[in-house]
């Protein structure tokens, strides 16, 4: 059987849901064949997937966009991914001098920044005061019932929220503006202690995000409080925090062991080389909410009763893995795959099923898994999270992707992503990625997208 659909010399092979073994048939029906393209090993899916595992995955390119003058967001909560309850995230962008109004939230929150830079303040329930200034790669937490607010800087930012609670919406949060638009005006007289003209030109809704001018230096803007500062910085320079090597990657872990204001949410920022992989294991915390930086992967996730799904990723997904589940992080592209993965705790942990066999009796588990001397003398006492071995032969690349092991899916002869993030690297920091696409590389991989999306109309 062809698996191809017929097409000219030179146009892209479009891919089928046929196996290597046969199984599957041609889908000549509407179809996404984009999505079709970015999504292998969910369209032919590794003959090993089996069972009722849930979606676990939800890009932000599929979230309603919130514009707004001075910037934008959009969000992933319980109401785009049902499964993800423990926590919701939030991706938005702030023009120069772009405000994220002075707010407080019931929840915790943790942000970490992408791009750019921004201001900014909070101060505590003792009149504690806090003010910072943020680039990428740090983070920020405010714990919840905290006012605070977030300012863009000269060459504006766009970062990641990511709060406690799966059902939590940003749009739906404690807002100064929204208060004082709701508050007799007799009553803020009386509060303040001025007249109710003073209140004349109050915002009558909530305001969310507005444009304002840059603010000036750090030191033009601080107050000296008659309270101190607030005792636990609520800032975090994650990369500037060594990471844990190992061969293929790396991980930087952060959570209240060194970041003690966090609380609430612990969380490590992985780092896979291409042929790499985020080994097997499972967290025995809590369910883990995943935010992809950069590049392109698969995950598969198994859940017990032979249940077992594999998802594909790239930057701007979220992924979801439920309490305790075995699943594995696999960079499948040619590139460097950056990810966060995060947990509703106060500590990381995580348990390595390399590990785990190690340090076990090995007459048991070779017993148990019939496994011989190979798998036995391979295993590691040493946690590796992430693993790489030199044996272990990439996928040849030529002009044109081949076929994926297992399937008859073929791809582009280079990915068509258009506003994906490309792996450009700090000046200042060469292991850290700039999640940037230049209007250049844009505006070229658009129209090679318009190119193919017309040769495939009028296939």
């Amino acid at each position: 059987m062809n698996p191809e659909h017929p097409r000219s010399p030179g146009q892209p092979v479009i891919p089928q849901p046929i196996r290597s073994d046969g199984a599957g048939n041609i889908d000549l029906g509407p179809r996404d064949i984009m999505r079709d393209r970015e999504n292998p090993d969910m369209f032919v899916p590794p003959v090993t997937d089996n069972g009722l595992i849930p979606n676990l995955k939800f890009s932000f390119s599929d979230a309603h966009m919130q514009l707004n003058h001075g910037g934008w967001s959009r969000e992933v909560t319980v109401r785009e991914l049902p499964v993800a309850t423990t926590l919701a995230g939030v991706n938005m962008s702030l023009t120069p001098g772009g405000v994220r109004e002075l707010h407080w939230h019931q929840q915790a929150e943790w942000s970490y920044m992408l791009l750019g830079s921004a201001r900014i303040t909070a101060v505590d329930q003792n009149g504690r005061n806090f003010i910072a200034d943020v680039g990428p790669g740090d983070l920020w937490y405010f714990p919840p019932g905290i006012p605070h607010s977030i300012q863009g800087l000269a060459e504006g930012c766009e970062f990641l929220l990511v709060f406690d609670d799966g059902g939590f919406s940003d749009l739906n949060t404690l807002s100064i503006s929204d208060w004082f638009a709701h508050t007799p005006r007799e009553v803020l007289s009386a509060n303040f202690g001025i007249p109710e003209t003073a209140f004349a030109y109050l915002p009558k809704e909530q305001v969310y995000i507005y444009q304002d001018q840059v603010p000036g230096p750090i030191a033009s803007q601080r107050i000296e409080s008659p309270y101190g500062e607030i005792p636990l910085s609520f800032k975090h320079r994650l990369m500037a925090q060594p990471p844990l090597k190992t061969p293929g990657g790396s991980v930087r872990i952060v959570d209240s062991s060194n970041f003690p204001v966090s609380r609430n949410i612990a969380a490590a920022l992985v780092e896979i080389e291409p042929g790499a992989m985020r080994e097997l294991h499972w967290h025995p915390n809590n369910d883990e909410w995943q935010y992809y930086l950069s590049g392109q992967g698969r995950m598969t996730v198994f859940g017990g009763n032979g249940d077992a799904r594999t998802f594909n990723v790239r930057a701007g997904d979220v992924g979801y893995v439920p309490f305790a589940q075995g699943h594995y992080v696999q960079n499948t592209g040619t590139e460097t795959l950056w990810f966060l993965e995060m947990f509703k705790s106060d500590r990381f942990a995580d348990v390595s099923l390399n590990q785990w066999m190690a340090l076990t009796p090995h007459e048991l588990v070779s017993s148990n898994l019939h496994a011989g001397p190979e798998l036995m003398n391979a295993l590691r006492k040493v946690k590796w999270p992430v693993v790489k071995y030199p044996e272990q032969q990439e996928q040849p690349q030529g002009k044109e992707h081949g076929s994926r092991k297992g399937s008859v899916v073929t791809f582009f002869a280079a990915p068509i992503t258009p506003g994906h993030a490309n792996n450009k690297k700090r000046p200042d920091s060469p292991s850290a990625p700039l999640f940037l696409i230049s209007n250049f590389q844009y505006i070229t991989q658009f129209s090679q997208y318009l190119a193919i999306h017309r040769s495939l109309q009028n296939a």
